[in-house]
């Protein structure tokens, strides 16, 4: 019956209903599809402060893109080459390079791009901001003008989110602007859709050239555990259309639902619990034979819901075993026995839950925000950055899951409406962030949590 109603409400009829009624009717969104022939299409302008630092890489990229381009003149007169222009009177995308601020007063030079042409910003269009850290500023009111551009950010994504708009800072530290091209072209593209008012630093590494941004996975080896249904079925879907070979890790329980995906996708399954003590060493030996794993997703999860008052022990320790302390031992395996290769990538899957806690889930959120915090450590860490290994993670929000799917009707329509995007995202969201994580441009961007969550107003 719940089925019905949520039917009858997206209808074109429902939608005029609840739009007399007062209730946001969100905007679809546009996702990727594979016959898209680039990262971005439709009209761009390009702005920029004083001293700009970031044009010349940006413009690398969107002249790759099938971007009609317009600049302003202060950012064309800091381009080192002449750029072929058309001014357009809507736009898909808006770019403001604000890197070259040294004083918070010099942000009325944003200001007045984005006054100026934010109205003319399309549906589902994508606001860039371009920063640098600004814990690495040489003063500290360079460091306050940096880091003023993450709310400015912020704020944009929550005032175009109603038209499904998204709004994004990318921080690329000094020498690294030729690690930018993944991360700029991720969140201008149809696979950022559920992704809004989130920070990406870009950090000097080394310079992986994509051949195919298309299959930019093609030839490695990808890792999943929890592959055999919902948002890890999604993760080993994405990166073999990527072009990966996938490993699928599930329980015995699962092996039937494991088989079919992995069939599907030309994978290999692997039954192993991974909370057992012989799991690492077993997932180990199947990688190892494999050629060895390039991109390791830890995904397996589950949630054991009480107040902590009462909570069981036993719920306890398995929620903190399986989503976290297995995902370490198996990393530890990994690293040790050589069955995670050299360039490649660690990624864990956290929740909004882990950031901004939840009643009824003190186990839950405290093993997704223990998976920040390996996160965090591990990407300081000299071995793999010595092996140029990256470490991220993604917290998802409100994803459309069999998980949700069994929440009450209204509890679930209220739910999916808590973020700027006022709608719930598809485990496909979750799995192009880890893409994203995994391409080989993505050398640069180690120790990011984002949070594919639309921009939940709680935790965000």
């Amino acid at each position: 019956m719940s089925d019905k109603i949520e039917n009858l409400i997206n209808s074109s009829v429902g939608k005029k209903i609840m739009g007399a009624l007062g209730v946001t009717v969100p905007t679809e969104l546009l996702r990727y599809h594979a016959q898209q022939p680039n990262f971005f299409s439709g009209a761009l302008l390009f702005g920029a402060g004083n001293n700009a630092q970031l044009v010349d890489a940006t413009l690398r990229n969107l002249q790759d893109s099938d971007a009609s381009l317009a600049l302003t003149t202060e950012c064309a007169a800091q381009a080192s080459a002449a750029v072929e222009t058309t001014v357009a009177e809507r736009y898909q995308a808006l770019v403001f390079d604000g890197s070259g601020f040294t004083d918070g007063l010099q942000l009325i030079q944003a200001y007045r791009f984005f006054n100026a042409n934010i109205r003319k910003l399309r549906p589902s269009g994508r606001i860039v901001i371009l920063g640098r850290p600004h814990m690495n500023c040489a003063t500290p009111e360079a460091a306050a003008a940096q880091r003023a551009l993450e709310g400015l950010s912020r704020s944009l994504a929550k005032e175009v989110g109603s038209k499904g708009a998204t709004a994004q800072l990318i921080t690329v530290a000094e020498g690294a602007e030729a690690n930018l091209d993944s991360s700029l072209r991720f969140v201008l593209s149809p696979k950022s859709a559920y992704i809004s008012g989130q920070v990406i630093k870009v950090r000097s590494a080394a310079v992986n050239k994509t051949a195919d941004w298309h299959k930019p996975l093609a030839g490695k080896i990808a890792l999943v555990t929890g592959a055999s249904r919902g948002i890890g079925a999604a993760i080993a879907e994405t990166l073999a259309r990527d072009g990966a070979t996938v490993v699928g890790v599930d329980v015995v329980q699962m092996e039937s639902e494991l088989a079919k995906v992995m069939s599907r996708l030309n994978g290999l399954p692997v039954i192993a619990d991974i909370t057992s003590s012989d799991a690492p060493a077993k997932i180990a030996a199947a990688l190892i034979k494999a050629g060895g794993a390039d991109i390791v997703v830890h995904n397996a999860g589950v949630t054991r819901d009480k107040t902590i008052a009462n909570m069981s022990e036993q719920f306890w320790q398995m929620t903190l075993d399986i989503n976290l302390a297995a995902a370490q031992r198996i990393t530890n395996e990994l690293l040790s026995s050589g069955a995670l290769n050299d360039g490649g990538s660690i990624i864990g899957v956290s929740s909004m839950n882990g950031i901004g806690g939840q009643r009824g889930q003190t186990n839950y959120a405290a093993s997704k925000a223990g998976v920040i915090g390996y996160v965090d450590f591990m990407a300081k860490s000299d071995e793999l950055a010595a092996r140029n290994i990256t470490v991220n993670a993604v917290a998802p929000g409100f994803i459309e899951t069999a998980m949700t799917a069994a929440i009450p009707l209204f509890t679930r329509m209220f739910g999916r409406r808590l973020n700027s995007l006022s709608q719930g995202g598809l485990p496909v969201d979750v799995a192009e962030t880890i893409a994203f994580f995994g391409n080989p441009a993505s050398r640069g961007v180690s120790g990011n949590t984002v949070r594919v969550c639309g921009q939940s107003w709680f935790g965000a």
